[in-house]
């Protein structure tokens, strides 16, 4: 599985979901969401990524782990960008994607200096895929977690993800299954022997900028 930005395709709920255990220390989620909102303010000041030193940050947040980061405005989705894969430090992989979904995402112009105060961020940590082998369609059906699994489909060089938070939009796992296919790419009925299924949990936390900001000060992040 080639690791590369993807978006979940549906806005999370902008509240924080359910921690899920062995995920990231709650310590260190003020610390990772004030490098999130120094991303988007180097990106707006730049017109390029921030890269923190993980060398300057704590090992709990050096270790390397997957993330998305999902930004809104009123409940309303403005970006989204993460990996599944985790081949960076958790502090940079936050950097990093919080960049790419405010100036990368492709469904929505770069993010202006007039919206900044208005967002929200939220930061989702990603469990490892686990793959979840399924002789049928009501095989996987039975055995998907319906609010908490993440899935993701791979199949005739077709890829795609929801992330857990997408259940709150899509609640009935035939309906979460079809617009998944749809938006790999596939058909809204599609099933093959060669169809790759995996899942995995999301640990997700956020609170709106001008909160963020005020914890910028512990982020120890420097220009």
């Amino acid at each position: 599985m080639n690791a590369h930005p993807l978006d979940p395709a549906a806005p999370p709920d902008p509240t924080p979901t359910e921690t899920h255990p062995g995920g990231t220390e709650a310590a260190w989620r003020p610390l990772l969401l004030a490098v999130a909102a120094r991303s988007l303010r180097h990106g707006l000041d730049t017109g390029r990524p921030w890269a923190p030193d993980p060398e300057q940050y704590p090992e709990a947040v050096r270790v390397k782990r997957a993330t998305f980061v999902t930004l809104t405005i009123d409940g309303a989705l403005r970006g989204c960008i993460g990996m599944l894969e985790a081949i960076r430090p958790l502090v940079l992989d936050v950097a990093e994607n919080a960049y790419a979904a405010a100036f990368r995402d492709p469904r929505f112009p770069p993010l202006t200096r007039a919206e900044l105060a208005l967002l929200r961020i939220e930061i989702s940590v990603l469990s490892p895929a686990e793959p979840l082998p399924c002789a049928s369609e009501q095989d996987l059906l039975a055995r998907i977690r319906p609010g908490i699994d993440g899935l993701i489909l791979e199949d005739r060089g077709h890829r795609g993800t929801f992330l857990p938070a997408v259940w709150e939009q899509l609640p009935r796992p035939e309906l979460f299954l079809e617009q998944l296919r749809r938006k790999a790419g596939l058909a809204p009925d599609h099933w093959s022997t060669t169809l790759r299924v995996a899942r995995y949990t999301t640990e997700s936390f956020g609170a709106a900028i001008a909160q963020v900001q005020d914890a910028d000060a512990r982020a120890r992040v420097s220009a």
